[in-house]
């Protein structure tokens, strides 16, 4: 069954689905290393930062996150850290993403975890 958003959200590459998850598991307001470490932990890739900011800026083009500058902390020597959070296009076009995945793959789960 088509969701209505499914006709406007926007698609979204492998890796701006990997970012976007990642927000979504260490929450609104994560920032670039936490996101970078989510994705490392969870994939096993060897991954700078500088793509995952390269994709969230993207991401923020497109209207799919929106960022703030945190408060300066002595630890980062009085530098702000920028957090980012899912706006609902973003939520939408993960949604769109997660159900076309699980539709192609109906049946073939078994067979994908062997390959």
């Amino acid at each position: 069954m088509k969701h209505i958003q499914d006709y406007y959200a926007p698609s979204l590459g492998e890796f701006e689905q990997l970012v976007l998850i990642a927000l979504l598991r260490v929450g609104n307001g994560g920032y670039g290393a936490s996101i970078r470490r989510e994705i490392q932990d969870r994939t096993g890739r060897d991954l700078a930062v500088a793509p995952v900011y390269v994709t969230l800026k993207r991401l923020e083009a497109k209207k799919m996150v929106v960022s703030y500058a945190g408060d300066p902390t002595p630890q980062r020597g009085g530098r702000r850290r920028r957090h980012y959070v899912i706006d609902a296009a973003g939520e939408q076009a993960l949604g769109r993403a997660y159900r076309t995945f699980v539709a192609m793959t109906a049946g073939y789960q078994q067979t994908l975890g062997e390959l």
